[in-house]
């Protein structure tokens, strides 16, 4: 004799307790070789009343649905997925593909705390995620082809880092279900989701105007960096609306490290007028503006208040702690992922939008105490 325990949790109210008390008293044995036959038998359904429950079909009441999938359950029992996919023409996996480097998570960390979020979401709807890193334009070509002519995934999530123009005529000539994460910055028929980079440019500078500051800079990453050119455009927008001079000084690029940002802000601050408030286009480069800040001995936000962009990975350890408009990226991969599987299920789905609004947090940085 056999025994286990039922969770009550488990116990599904619409099917009479004599149901799970036979089962108990015969102490079925979980095990793994149990089939799709053994299923319907043990349900008292045939196998396809069994394969429709399984695929999500309308057609079955609930109670036969809540039956099989006690059954199921009990014994540990999961459709053969490749059986499956074949049967459906589907093979529910996705692949994201993105530049994939050295110290990667050092230099895009937000791409994995996105992952979790386009995993989370497939997952609900049993889709498989797989991770594919390309390096050349051309290696992203090969990869896509090879993908699409194998059919080896049933859409494509493509991160901003890995999009070009070769890559979105490709796209576009297959049909091929895709979700872009970033807005490429040429024009195209592409499905994409974003971030509204110029609004978070605008939220940072009204802050600032609102604590009182006239004269501000604007630290930038490199000038071909898209996010960045999107905040500031932000930035100077909010400037001419609030009758304040766009000064060409005040607004600087560098190559968004940190020892890089400390020289372009030690250059600033040695130039002459100073702002009475800066605008950081990303962490990195505000721990740099920071230390150059306390290095010519002006305090933080008395002297100059700060404020940033994303509330991850340093905001939290500057001193004082930096102020920031924060973009829930891990909300951005949830959607981009709910997204992905409706395109799947209707190709001809168009998708040009921008996702998951900006939050101010205000903090020590910009707020005096």
């Amino acid at each position: 004799m056999y025994y286990f325990n039922i969770s009550f949790s488990l116990l599904y109210t619409d099917i009479p307790f004599h149901f799970y008390k036979n089962h108990i008293e015969r102490g079925i044995i979980l095990n793994m070789s149990v089939t799709i036959k053994d299923i319907a038998r043990e349900a008292g359904v045939s196998v396809s009343t069994v394969s429709k429950v399984i695929n999500g079909s309308s057609s079955i009441s609930e109670a036969t649905i809540q039956r099989v999938q006690y059954i199921m359950k009990l014994h540990n029992y999961y459709p053969n997925q490749r059986a499956r996919s074949f049967a459906q023409q589907a093979t529910h996996n996705v692949v994201f593909i993105s530049r994939l480097e050295r110290d990667i998570a050092f230099t895009n960390p937000h791409m994995f705390e996105i992952l979790c979020g386009v995993q989370k979401a497939l997952g609900k709807k049993d889709y498989a995620l797989t991770l594919c890193g390309v390096g050349a334009e051309d290696d992203e070509i090969a990869v896509m082809e090879r993908i699409i002519a194998q059919k080896s995934a049933d859409g494509i999530m493509i991160h901003g880092s890995a999009i070009s123009t070769r890559l979105a005529e490709l796209m576009n000539q297959t049909g091929f279900p895709h979700i872009v994460i970033g807005k490429p910055d040429f024009d195209s028929q592409l499905c994409w989701i974003d971030i509204n980079n110029y609004l978070s440019g605008e939220i940072a500078t009204k802050h600032l105007y609102d604590c009182g500051r006239r004269s501000l800079a604007f630290i930038a990453g490199h000038l071909a960096d898209q996010i960045s050119a999107h905040r500031l455009q932000g930035f100077r927008t909010t400037l001419v609306q609030k009758g304040l001079p766009v000064n060409p000084d005040f607004i600087r690029y560098t190559d968004s490290t940190k020892d890089g940002s400390f020289d372009v802000m030690k250059e600033l601050l040695s130039a002459g007028s100073l702002p009475d408030g800066v605008v950081c286009e990303n962490n990195s480069i505000a721990l740099g503006v920071v230390k150059a800040i306390k290095a010519a001995r002006l305090s933080i936000p008395d002297d100059i208040a700060v404020i940033g962009f994303d509330d991850y990975p340093f905001s939290r350890i500057v001193e004082p702690m930096l102020s920031v408009v924060n973009i829930d990226v891990y909300d951005m991969g949830l959607q981009a992922g709910s997204l992905l599987v409706r395109k799947i299920k209707n190709p001809m789905l168009q998708i040009q939008s921008y996702t998951t609004l900006p939050q101010l947090m205000v903090r020590a940085s910009t707020a005096k105490e």
